[in-house]
């Protein structure tokens, strides 16, 4: 370890937490990582338990340290966006967090749809029921006792800050994927609370992600084996994170991660909406650079259901992928199994598998999933009209290791893969802003640096188009057809 100073990060993610450990020169001296577990107490219920995550940071960071926190100068946070945090002012939580994967607040979208078209121009995003606004309009009228508790609503990572220094606050990086935020004005949209019928007090203030939030409590100190008193920044939301981890930012290029969700990505000077809605536009770590994000719903996570549903293991599942055909014989996967984002940001749409026939097996099954979610990415991707003007995509996350599933991707995409090799982008991204905040890191990098590249095959892309054309249209089959069930 050693004796100048370092920057703590903390990423906080949907399935699991991550902590890394940072030079003053942005050098990765360790990492460490913990699993959260979700639960789903009713169909399209997805929750999550607070203190929970608390146990995974406490068990993170103590690895990470490696039994001594002396070095540590300054903290930066970063954490799964969307869902609601309902603490109260001690931090502690009124009822179980609830998820981006969520779907019970379909029905509040409503509530949105009849308000007044210029309110509904300011949050320049699409209605999307796993985010914050309409999850608290759920809470309001189903659990009026929780929100008369609470007193923040918060997104995750701004919960684990408000335990760490004991203050609570946001930045524009995870309120503008609230839709309660004015993206225009940059500021929490307090009319649109009014005319909703929230209560306005429970938005935290704002402040600059790479600005020093407070310093760690003496309480949390102790519980992390830390000294009082290191400034924590405000950090941000784990795609801004994740730019500033893998240095993109530049107006320009285009990034695609690849983790449990998937999200295609590129920087923008002006909050310029989609007129469709196909795609999202947030705020990033860099005041006044917003980026442009096609979402897919589930990546790795439809990727693992499948695993754990065929009783496959990863090993054994890219192996597979060398078994079957471009096209999986026919086989048709369609991954949305918490609902759609880009293009069609359809939450109430169903995934399945279609175009089998007896003569399919289980290397045909397996593949049209990894199909499956590389159709739907690139199908995210085409809404960006970035995508067209550049030969190249950055590649970024840790459910994008393998050979198999990049040059899979590439040959989808049709596009170069530049590998930016470090799963840990969020958790760096987010060190890096502690750092600053504390004045011990400078001028991050520009560009991602690139260790290797992935060429497209011609041949298996062409094979790969006609079945993506057929994919689309069972994608259309699926959401049109496969609505809620009954009692849902």
């Amino acid at each position: 370890m050693p004796s100048g100073p370092c920057a703590l990060g903390i990423d906080l993610g949907t399935g699991s937490t991550k902590a890394v450990l940072l030079s003053t020169s942005g050098t990765q001296l360790s990492v460490a990582s913990a699993r959260v577990a979700l639960s789903r107490p009713q169909p399209d219920w997805v929750e999550s338990d607070p203190e929970e995550w608390w146990s995974s940071v406490k068990k993170v960071v103590r690895k990470v340290l490696g039994g001594t926190g002396a070095c540590v100068g300054g903290i930066g946070l970063s954490g799964q966006m969307h869902g609601l945090v309902l603490a109260r002012a001690d931090g502690s939580v009124v009822r179980p967090a609830v998820l981006s994967l969520d779907r019970r607040a379909l029905g509040d979208l409503d509530a949105y749809r009849a308000l007044a078209p210029d309110l509904l121009r300011t949050l320049g995003n699409p209605l999307v029921p796993g985010m914050a606004g309409p999850l608290l309009h759920w809470l309001a009228a189903h659990e009026a006792g929780a929100l008369e508790e609470a007193d923040w609503a918060l997104q995750p990572k701004d919960w684990l800050r408000l335990r760490l220094v004991g203050q609570a606050g946001s930045e524009p990086g995870d309120a503008s994927g609230t839709l309660l935020f004015d993206l225009r004005q940059n500021a929490w949209a307090f009319g649109l609370m009014n005319a909703l019928g929230l209560p306005t007090s429970l938005l935290a203030p704002l402040g600059r992600s790479s600005e020093v939030a407070g310093g760690l409590s003496p309480w949390a100190a102790r519980e992390l084996g830390l000294p009082a008193g290191i400034p924590v920044a405000f950090g941000s939301s784990d795609t801004a994170a994740a730019l500033v981890g893998t240095g993109l930012s530049v107006v320009g290029p285009v990034q695609l991660t690849v983790g449990s969700a998937a999200q295609v990505v590129t920087l923008r000077c002006q909050p310029q909406a989609d007129p469709g809605l196909r795609y999202h536009v947030f705020a990033s770590a860099v005041p006044d650079i917003w980026y442009a994000l096609a979402a897919v719903q589930v990546a790795g996570v439809a990727l693992t259901w499948a695993l754990e549903t065929f009783a496959a293991t990863w090993e054994e599942a890219y192996k597979l992928l060398a078994a079957s055909p471009e096209g999986a014989r026919g086989a048709l996967f369609v991954p949305h199994l918490t609902g759609a984002r880009s293009p069609s940001m359809n939450a109430s749409a169903r995934g399945g598998f279609m175009g089998l026939e007896l003569g399919h097996d289980r290397a045909d099954v397996l593949r049209s999933v990894f199909e499956g979610v590389a159709f739907s990415i690139a199908e995210a991707a085409a809404t960006l009209p970035e995508l067209s003007a550049v030969p190249s995509l950055y590649l970024a996350g840790g459910g994008s290791l393998h050979p198999a599933w990049r040059q899979l991707l590439c040959d989808v995409l049709d596009k170069t893969l530049l590998v930016v090799e470090d799963p840990n982008a969020s958790a760096r991204g987010a060190a890096l802003l502690g750092g600053q905040a504390a004045g011990i890191v400078g001028e991050v990098d520009r560009q991602p640096h690139a260790v290797s590249r992935v060429q497209p095959d011609r041949r298996a892309h062409r094979l790969l188009g006609t079945a993506f054309e057929r994919w689309k249209d069972a994608a259309r089959l699926s959401s049109a057809t496969m609505g809620p069930q009954p009692g849902r």
